[in-house]
């Protein structure tokens, strides 16, 4: 196993994990590695190039903002969400940045930051080219880098190996496909929680890994909570409405007696509000994008309130069984929506949420597995389409209506015994080819879909 439940949950900033956390990541690589290098104070300039989909769609996922910030030292995970606008705000007024938060630089963003709207490199949708310039102009250091989803980021030396960088440290039970997942549950007498678990331990002890499941979940219950207390309208040229919170309150002033689907506006609403917030460059937890982080809250959150049976030790469960399908969707299939279109951001959440809930309803290996596999397999060919290339339109209520979905399909499985024909390996398989044949445009370009139909006033 190559990934950790952590890597798959990690805590970061909208609204985009690949075009807002990936590159803010690089960035901060390549800052890193000039300050390791000792070069860092024989920098004069900094040039980023953003390609392919990043170049397309990066104005209106914050990628200009992220490579800044990155270049000065901020994290995705710690910085201080409330203060971006002013530190950009700077950076652009004083056309300067600090490298690493100590080493001044110049910075003309119309020059040093470019986006290559038609122009892609090779290995992958999400490409960055950094470099380096001294007082005389000449180069000191160049580094390309690939953001290929969920924030993860591999430099050109990596692209050529796995998908994701592989962790030498052996595990007890490692897994690539979800066959090999329940390979090992069937001969070990392991649930998918276990065997994730089982694996963590190699890193962490079991109290540090619940401790820090649940800090997680503590970010995703915050990140509801600011969702359903702000309104006004989303950053961007779409004016789009905040609704959460207006939802929030019609919920709470009704009883739901006669409304069979009331707890149904609850699940749409816990994905609309962390939405929104990702939609705002607010903090998320990246689960296992940020295109689709509402869908995975929004159904533990329905785990916890409206199922009696509910506990902590559920809720770590869920992350790890959910965990365990991202491995295996992250290794084989992918998550990224400028390499196969939101099937595998929207389809992939879907089934990782289906699986987790199917788990700690006290479904078997096989009707978790069965969940999974009903969640993407109904999202195959999903397009991503973002309007004026914010995350958006049709972004947000795409969550909500993911969420349902995978309440749905964790009981379609439940009333199962687990048998099916289709299983979740062949879905993924068949995900990575619909992607592969999927024209461009349709992967988060915003040069079609609905991209090109609402036009951005």
């Amino acid at each position: 196993m190559a990934v950790s439940v952590f890597d798959l949950f990690s805590i970061g900033i909208g609204p985009s994990s690949s075009h807002t956390v990936g590159p803010m990541r690089a960035a901060l690589i390549f800052a890193d590695g000039l300050r390791a290098a000792g070069l860092l104070d024989r920098v004069a300039r900094v040039r980023a190039e953003l390609f392919g989909s990043l170049g397309a769609t990066g104005h209106g996922h914050g990628s200009d903002k992220a490579v800044l910030l990155g270049l000065e030292g901020e994290r995705p995970e710690d910085i201080d969400t409330d203060a971006v606008p002013t530190r950009v705000a700077a950076i652009r007024a004083t056309a300067g940045l600090r490298l690493l938060g100590t080493h001044p630089i110049a910075f003309t963003e119309d020059t040093d930051l470019v986006m290559h709207r038609r122009k892609a490199l090779p290995l992958h949708p999400n490409g960055m080219t950094f470099t380096a310039f001294d007082a005389a102009g000449e180069r000191l250091a160049e580094r390309t880098y690939y953001s290929v989803g969920g924030g993860f980021v591999l430099d050109q030396e990596a692209a050529d190996g796995p998908v994701i960088s592989a962790d030498t440290t052996p595990v007890p039970y490692p897994f690539r496909t979800g066959a090999d997942l329940l390979a090992h549950c069937a001969a070990h007498g392991l649930t998918i929680a276990e065997v994730m678990l089982a694996n963590e331990l190699v890193w962490r002890t079991e109290a540090e890994v619940r401790a820090g499941l649940l800090d997680i979940w503590q970010v995703m219950r915050d990140c509801v909570a600011a969702g359903c207390a702000r309104d006004g309208t989303l950053p961007g040229g779409l004016k789009v409405p905040r609704r959460a919170k207006a939802l929030h309150e019609k919920l709470l002033a009704e009883d739901g007696a006669g409304d069979p689907l009331y707890v149904m506006d609850w699940v749409s609403l816990y994905a609309l509000a962390v939405n929104e917030e990702n939609a705002s460059g607010g903090r998320v937890v990246t689960a296992p994008t940020n295109g689709a982080a509402g869908i995975i809250p929004a159904v533990l959150h329905y785990y916890t309130r409206f199922i009696p049976t509910a506990t902590l030790d559920g809720v770590v469960d869920f992350l790890l069984t959910a965990a365990a399908i991202g491995v295996v969707l992250k290794e084989t299939g992918s998550i990224s929506g400028a390499e196969v279109g939101c099937q595998g951001e929207v389809g992939s959440a879907c089934a990782m949420a289906a699986a987790g809930l199917t788990a700690v309803l006290g479904g078997t290996v096989a009707q978790v597995e069965n969940a999974a596999e009903i969640g993407l397999e109904h999202h195959l060919g999903l397009t991503c389409d973002p309007v004026g290339g914010l995350v958006q339109i049709p972004c947000i209520e795409r969550n909500a209506v993911g969420s349902t979905k995978a309440i749905n399909a964790s009981r379609m499985a439940l009333r199962g015994d687990g048998t099916h024909i289709v299983h979740l390996d062949k879905v993924i398989k068949t995900m990575r080819q619909t992607g592969a044949d999927m024209h461009t445009k349709y992967k988060e370009t915003a040069r079609g879909g609905l991209a090109l139909n609402v036009i951005e006033c």
